[in-house]
């Protein structure tokens, strides 16, 4: 009921306001056209529709001036003889005639355009279960699974195989991969590592680790790799020391060319064997030098090398340049004191180096219980350090010690 009420005024108010405008000496008082008007309100009450119809198209009657039909004496209404208006009322009468006529099809258009619900009207349970209610997107998440389901791009990270709880754990990763759309952002940058021989199925290891290259510009990574080509790297040399290094190409290129001079003069390399250093460990292009700086001080002078041999060591084992100062002064310390190691022998087998100093001590005190450690080049029975640290233990035991594995089980047990 209420709902044709507000039909009515919709359809009404314009029409009593347009008569208002055109006949003001009309409503002055109590007009006959205003007591027509009001008579046809209660019919808009019936919740008929052909009631309704027909009283609005008598209202319509009543606001072109002759307020009823024009026989409508018989039914009750009222009408003014024309003959008494003024000739610029019945001008203006003339042009007020010309409003759109009511209808059916009109109003029953208007009468499907129903005003939504109100969010508190009940409804029912039938109604209620089949209301899907879409997740909400947070605010404000410690995580980046609670955007997957909203995110295109995070979707597709996580096809390639981005591990998306790594990459969160890096400082602003997050962020950076919400606000970067996959087809305008991210493919152009996918399709420039391929071609840098980034292996497919390597996409996703590479992003986990350095999702940052996502929002580096495609011209300047594309300039770092032209300037690793015109230091003579070849492609394939380039695309192993970018997947060894995922970091590589976020330096710029004055940053790679310092680094590139530091070893070189800094070990007294030539440009060849300098390349060759970067490429067998790329790291050290990406790493702090801070570290790399300290432990050729503790080679030299902690450890006793000379700058030539510093420099062979470095050569054959570049892990030494970054491993920890600690452990490899510990290593040394048995090696050399207690080994009786001399320095020219650790230069010719710096691998050892690399060696857990726990496996070099068990099969020292193996070979010493056996009478088998002897390390001397010039004496019989010699062992070269690469043979002690380097074989599994089936192999040391049968071709080294001579025993079975289960002797040296044993003897691990005694200790």
């Amino acid at each position: 009921m209420a709902l044709w009420v507000r039909h009515v005024s919709r359809w009404c108010c314009p029409l009593k306001t347009a008569c208002a405008a055109q006949f003001p000496g009309r409503l002055r008082g109590h007009s006959s056209a205003a007591r027509a008007c009001r008579g046809f309100v209660p019919l808009a009450l019936l919740p008929s529709r052909q009631g309704l119809l027909w009283g609005l198209q008598a209202c319509r009657h009543a606001a072109v001036g002759s307020c009823a039909p024009p026989d409508s004496a018989k039914d009750g209404s009222f009408s003014y003889p024309e003959s008494n208006l003024p000739s610029p009322v019945k001008q203006e009468q003339a042009k007020a005639e010309t409003l759109p006529y009511l209808n059916a099809k009109i109003l029953y258009e208007d009468w499907d355009d129903v005003p939504p619900s109100s969010a508190l009207e009940e409804i029912s349970e039938e109604e209620a279960v089949q209301i899907i209610a879409e997740p909400i997107l947070p605010l404000q998440s410690s995580t980046l699974k609670d955007y997957v389901d909203h995110s295109e791009t995070l979707a597709k990270l996580v096809h390639l195989g981005v591990d998306l709880s790594q990459v969160e754990k890096r400082q602003k990763a997050g962020q950076l991969l919400l606000t970067l759309d996959f087809e305008k952002d991210i493919r152009k940058i996918l399709l420039f590592l391929k071609d840098v021989g980034v292996e497919d199925n390597q996409l996703g290891p590479f992003l986990t680790k350095n999702p940052y290259i996502l929002g580096e510009d495609l011209e300047a990574l594309e300039t770092r790799v032209a300037y690793l080509k015109s230091k003579k790297f070849g492609k394939a040399e380039i695309a192993q020391m970018v997947s060894r290094a995922p970091y590589l190409l976020l330096f710029s290129v004055e940053r790679l060319d310092n680094r590139l001079g530091f070893f070189k003069n800094e070990l007294g390399l030539s440009v060849t064997k300098t390349k060759d250093l970067v490429i067998r460990l790329p790291r050290l292009l990406t790493g702090k030098l801070e570290p790399v700086k300290e432990n050729l001080q503790v080679c030299q002078i902690e450890l006793g090398f000379q700058p030539n041999e510093v420099q062979r060591i470095v050569f054959k084992t570049p892990k030494i340049l970054t491993a920890n100062k600690k452990r490899l002064k510990q290593t040394f310390d048995y090696l050399h004191n207690i080994m009786g190691i001399p320095h020219h022998m650790l230069t010719r087998f710096p691998q050892v180096f690399n060696s857990k100093l726990l496996r070099i001590k068990e099969r020292h005190m193996f070979l010493r219980f056996l009478g088998r450690a002897q390390y001397d080049p010039a004496q019989p029975s010699y062992i070269s350090l690469d043979q002690l640290v380097s074989l599994p233990n089936e192999v040391f035991c049968t071709e080294i010690a001579k025993v079975s594995v289960q002797d040296f089980e044993k003897f691990l047990k005694t200790l």
